[in-house]
């Protein structure tokens, strides 16, 4: 599978690596205990790990029926179990670094990684909470590692309503949802007609919550 990629328009840092977790971090506190921390530019030099990531992980195309059809999931996915080797080592390094400064508040670490391919502006996810396993009636956190093209990631109160939060996540940024975000919020990334090349969104969630 081929993408077009304008790498040196995305990050111009020469080696990719780390900043530190709280540097600029920033949480917006929502309604019902529900939160929000981003922190813009996470990882520099983050075209190496978005080329590997769109090269490698062996992305798979979902279909899943919807009302009297089967339509294809406007995304590409891929899901590493606790027990499944991650694609590239900077995931392990990021999953590492998270929990290292999430565990005092969530009390557990990282396990999992869930991987989208959003190849163009056609690619989106509907709104919706992370509430499969714990998340459906417990506090969690998901921490999302954005990577490419520039997409806005909307949040709004679970009973509906308008959109209450607009978070432009551009290319090494990290947005991490916690509290109860999952189960009083959903989230969702539109379709736009705006020429956009992909963008991997890399989900890192705590064992028994999909």
């Amino acid at each position: 599978m081929s993408f077009a990629l304008q790498g040196s328009l995305l990050d111009l840092a020469e080696e990719s690596s780390f900043g530190a977790v709280g540097d600029g971090l920033e949480r917006t506190v929502l309604t019902d205990g529900a939160w929000v921390d981003v922190r813009r530019g996470w990882l520099r030099g983050a075209d190496p790990l978005l080329e590997a990531l769109l090269r490698d992980v062996p992305w798979h195309a979902e279909r899943r029926r919807m009302y009297d059809s089967v339509v294809d999931v406007p995304r590409l996915t891929k899901f590493y179990a606790a027990d499944e080797a991650l694609p590239h080592p900077l995931l392990v390094e990021a999953r590492e670094r998270l929990s290292d400064h999430y565990e005092p508040e969530l009390g557990e670490r990282f396990a999992t990684a869930g991987l989208c391919c959003y190849r163009d502006g056609r690619d989106s996810v509907a709104w919706h909470g992370d509430r499969v396993g714990r998340s459906r009636e417990e506090d969690t956190m998901v921490a999302i590692l954005s990577l490419g093209s520039p997409r806005p990631l909307l949040l709004r109160p679970r009973d509906g309503g308008a959109t209450a939060l607009r978070l432009p996540l551009g290319h090494g940024d990290l947005v991490v949802m916690g509290g109860s975000c999952q189960r009083t919020w959903d989230h969702a990334i539109p379709k736009t007609t705006q020429a956009v090349g992909p963008r991997v969104s890399v989900q890192l969630r705590v064992l028994g919550v999909r």
